[in-house]
């Protein structure tokens, strides 16, 4: 269970008895909060992120272990950041920078849910921004 980065392997040796010993230290994880639209609070969910990032990349082709990467950088930048409470919309953000350079079928679909888009023009204007910013 010590998989790379997150825990030290130590061996040990009692002083009075002479056994050996191992003992496993892992970082302390700090919680942290989304602060969401409505002012509610909720504890970071990394598998609430994934099924939102599956749900968007559906029938695409592009690999769970991806997604979890995607997840995992994403929660590794709110972490560095040392704040405890994010908004939602910073996190939005962030899953649509990143689905902006992975797949832009994925970016709409997760766009129109999470700006909620209500008709046809705002698809339309958001595709429109999309290919007005490729890159060659």
């Amino acid at each position: 269970d010590s998989e790379v980065g997150e825990a030290i392997r130590r061996r040990r040796e009692c002083l009075q008895c002479g056994q050996r010993f191992t003992t496993y230290e892992r970082i302390e994880a700090v919680p942290f909060y989304v602060t969401k639209k409505d002012g509610r609070r909720e504890d970071f969910d990394p598998q609430k992120l994934f099924t939102g990032l599956k749900k968007a990349t559906e029938k695409r082709d592009i690999s769970p272990e991806r997604l979890r990467a995607i997840v995992d950088d994403i929660e590794a930048e709110l972490r560095r950041s040392g704040r405890v409470e994010i908004p939602s919309g910073e996190i939005g953000e962030m899953v649509m920078d990143r689905l902006r350079d992975l797949d832009e079928v994925a970016y709409i679909r997760f766009a129109s849910v999470y700006r909620e888009f209500m008709d046809l023009q705002q698809v339309k204007r958001e595709i429109e921004q999309v290919l007005s910013s490729r890159r060659p």
